[in-house]
């Protein structure tokens, strides 16, 4: 049988206790996971590329020792369907929070599907607990001084509240 691979691809810019909650789940549905960290200078990010990818490693590192899945984690820039034909993703995963994040990610998939339609897009509703958490809002909060602590992983927390403090975004 054909090893099934999924992508879930994203910014990252932190990764969040949502996108982790995804990944674990995402886990269970295929063979191997490859989490795609996005270049995406267009949304300003507060880490670099190379510090994204490494804090992914790193808290998905737990994850994969929890559920035994094969997780890799690998930058990418450009179009997206063609990182998932070079990891071999026969599907792309993507998290929903909410119906505004529907609207956009319907038309990504609808797109995706017109450039190849052997790769699939998978929703997975975020669970109630992260249904509100983004980047942009632990970001947000974290240089305005506010608790960003239930919403990022420790080590996350860690490097974000440094990087908010120093003011060295990218």
């Amino acid at each position: 049988m054909a090893e099934r691979t999924g992508l879930y691809p994203g910014t990252f810019d932190p990764i969040t206790n949502g996108h982790l909650d995804v990944i674990t789940r995402a886990a269970r549905l295929v063979d191997r996971l490859v989490v795609g960290v996005a270049t995406n200078v267009g949304k300003g990010p507060l880490f670099p590329l190379e510090e994204r990818v490494e804090l992914v490693r790193d808290e998905v590192a737990a994850v994969a020792a929890q559920t035994g899945a094969v997780i890799e984690v690998r930058p990418f820039d450009g179009l997206l369907i063609s990182f998932a034909r070079e990891v071999g993703a026969g599907m792309i995963i993507r998290g929903l929070r909410a119906v505004s994040d529907f609207d956009y990610e319907f038309q990504m998939a609808g797109m995706n599907h017109r450039l190849d339609s052997d790769v699939e897009t998978v929703f997975l509703m975020a669970s109630e607990r992260n249904q509100f958490i983004s980047s942009r809002f632990v970001k947000e909060i974290a240089r305005l001084g506010g608790d960003v602590a239930s919403f990022v992983p420790p080590l996350t927390l860690q490097r974000t509240l440094v990087r908010v403090r120093n003011n060295t975004g990218v």
